[in-house]
């Protein structure tokens, strides 16, 4: 009776630590998808760039199917940003949508091929990425939020990178806020906060493309997924609401400094897996 009372003891106290860590994972998966919304909602961009490494080091979620899982959270946090920034009047809606309808195709075929390559090859390479990205954050002029003066867009432009921003979302899961909003900026001479809110329609368009070539996988776990969207509403709104006040060259600023400090650990974790 003994050996039996303390083998049901030994499975009380696992059913106790199991509660704990499902209750710690669930608290986690809400703070991380308050900051991922806080993201999306102040800058545009930088979301996903937060959501792959959280879901596979912290969430313990497989690589691939972190990508998987990135597009939809940062997807329909994109939705809803961008319906925020629309309101406030800081989305042009028809420019946001010729470029993002040109990276859909383009998302879709990088997701496809984003299944060829190994777990530690994907994040070594979103690694490289996050750090070229920041350097280039970083280097941006001092006045990011100035307006650069009318010329004529070369459509050629838009196309190239339309097709390259959806070509990365798919293929590394990234939402391409980082990389959209500077595109929107250059090239179709949107000023900062306009090209912020255009590019949540971007993300959005490209999201689901990408997860079109992600869905035969099977591998989304959608309770995870809605405790991260979740959380991320309430970062939204706090992040809609800052980007009205607070410099956006600062904020960006700081953003590049966490991509690069987060780009240079998942690169020392991942090269020398990749050989």
């Amino acid at each position: 009776m003994n050996g039996l009372g303390h083998l049901r003891d030994r499975g009380r106290a696992t059913d106790e630590i199991q509660r704990n860590l499902g209750m710690l994972t669930a608290l986690l998966s809400l703070l991380l998808g308050g900051l991922i919304g806080l993201s999306l909602g102040m800058l545009g961009g930088g979301g996903s760039i937060l959501t792959v490494p959280a879901l596979v080091y912290l969430l313990g979620q497989e690589p691939h199917a972190a990508v998987g899982a990135s597009l939809v959270i940062v997807g329909l946090n994109a939705v809803v940003g961008a319906t925020m920034h629309s309101q406030a009047g800081h989305v042009r809606l028809r420019s946001a949508l010729i470029f993002g309808a040109t990276g859909l195709f383009t998302a879709f075929v990088g997701a496809r091929l984003s299944q060829f390559l190994s777990g530690s090859m994907l994040l070594t390479l979103f690694a490289i990425l996050m750090l070229v990205v920041a350097t280039l954050m970083l280097r941006s002029g001092s006045s990011p939020t100035t307006q650069l003066p009318a010329t004529p867009i070369a459509w050629w432009q838009v196309l190239l990178a339309g097709s390259a921003v959806g070509f990365l979302t798919g293929f590394l899961g990234v939402g391409g806020g980082f990389l959209i909003v500077p595109a929107l900026v250059l090239v179709l001479r949107m000023d900062m906060r306009d090209a912020v809110g255009s590019s949540l329609v971007v993300i959005a368009l490209n999201s689901a493309a990408g997860l079109l070539g992600h869905l035969s996988d099977g591998m989304l776990n959608w309770l995870l997924i809605a405790l991260l969207l979740g959380g991320g509403l309430p970062g939204l709104l706090l992040g809609t609401t800052l980007t009205r006040r607070l410099p956006m060259a600062r904020l960006r600023q700081g953003f590049a400094g966490l991509v690069i400090v987060l780009g240079t650990v998942l690169l020392t974790i991942n090269l020398p897996q990749t050989w």
